[in-house]
């Protein structure tokens, strides 16, 4: 029987994220951020407004319980990465804000993770690396039932990890 390689397909997606976090846990981790924690800090940057952005959405996006990310930006938070403040329209609702450090880190980062997206994508020629990501995108899009597709809304690829 011949297959088109699609039987494998949960499998590779799985070993590619895990390869790619790993590289970037090994890069990231002169900054002492854990992946979970880097992982809050992209897309804190990546969604933050003037306004920050509520802890409750925090937890949505990285798809774990509100009780760990509170947790998370309680580390993050003694060690000057992020800033909590009270919503101006609501003052129940949480605000996270990246620091100074923060967005300096990612800048770095930004410029890590453009390297391991290039180790990961050696030996693929452009026209590959343009339909690879238009492919997973599109997985996303099929997958996700309504809610915010894999990435941003824009489109964008992450950027760490």
């Amino acid at each position: 029987m011949k297959t088109d390689g699609t039987e494998n397909l949960g499998l590779l997606l799985h070993d590619a994220a895990r390869l790619l976090r790993k590289r970037f846990e090994a890069r990231g981790s002169v900054y002492g951020l854990s992946s979970a924690q880097w992982r809050l800090l992209v897309r804190l940057v990546k969604e933050e407004k003037k306004e920050g952005v509520a802890q409750a959405r925090l937890a949505e996006l990285l798809e774990i319980e509100p009780i760990s990310v509170s947790r998370l930006i309680d580390r993050m938070e003694d060690g000057g990465w992020v800033e909590r403040r009270q919503a101006a329209s609501d003052r129940r609702v949480r605000m996270v804000f990246p620091t100074a450090k923060a967005r300096a880190a990612f800048d770095k980062v930004k410029s890590m993770a453009a390297e391991v997206y290039e180790e990961a994508l050696a030996g693929l020629p452009p026209e590959v690396r343009k339909t690879l990501v238009a492919g997973l995108q599109t997985i996303c899009d099929n997958l996700s039932d309504g809610e915010s597709a894999c990435g941003s809304t824009t489109r964008e690829t992450e950027t760490a990890g």
